[in-house]
């Protein structure tokens, strides 16, 4: 084989493989990225469409909408030491303002079903009944909460809540919160302490462009 057939199939086979990296990487986007800008620092987040894409595509959904800035914010704190639930948990939720538009419930999406687990920066929907959640009001877990997921006990159904997502960056703003004083509403006993009187506002929510 001369010279010049041989840097022909060099150059052929560097080609062929590039087009099949770029094919392949198409074919299993990243999952999205999105910043949430709070006054205490921002949180960036992984949303994990692939697996729980119901619960992370109606969270990304409201972000997309313009329907989080100003009009979200976290407003309740849970940790040991003003928990009121069975097993203790630790966690910052947030939800939108009263009055603020909503999109429609979705299904429950459970962490049997999705392979996911409840653990130290993991985004969850909240929720009362099954299916009655939405990507409008969720949680971020201080430090891993078995008790929050499928077949665990913290919610009497046994049918745990619905992780999507993850913080990438900006934990020690969520801790910053966590640690926030809590008031007493005096009308739920369950939240007793945990509400804040200024909820920490999420002023703006976007996706990061990869």
């Amino acid at each position: 084989m001369n010279k010049f057939w041989s840097l022909f199939l060099t150059r052929f086979t560097w080609l062929t493989l590039l087009i099949a990296s770029a094919l392949s990487a198409n074919a299993q986007p990243a999952n999205p990225q999105v910043l949430l800008e709070t006054p205490m620092g921002n949180i960036q987040v992984e949303l994990y469409l692939d697996k729980a894409p119901l619960s992370a595509g109606d969270f990304l959904a409201y972000v997309e909408q313009g329907l989080f800035d100003n009009q979200l914010g976290f407003h309740r704190v849970v940790r040991p030491d003003n928990d009121h639930g069975t097993p203790v948990i630790s966690v910052i939720q947030a939800g939108l303002k009263d009055g603020a538009q909503r999109r429609a419930p979705i299904a429950h999406e459970t962490t049997e079903q999705t392979g996911l687990k409840h653990l130290d920066g993991t985004l969850s929907i909240a929720r009362a009944a099954p299916g009655t959640g939405g990507g409008s009001d969720f949680f971020i877990c201080v430090g891993d909460q078995p008790a929050l997921d499928f077949g665990a006990k913290r919610n009497p159904d046994g049918q745990g809540f619905a992780a999507f997502g993850r913080v990438v960056s900006g934990m020690e703003v969520v801790r910053k919160i966590n640690a926030l004083q809590g008031v007493s509403t005096g009308q739920d006993d369950y939240v007793d302490g945990q509400i804040l009187a200024e909820p920490v506002s999420i002023t703006k929510a976007y996706l990061l462009r990869q």
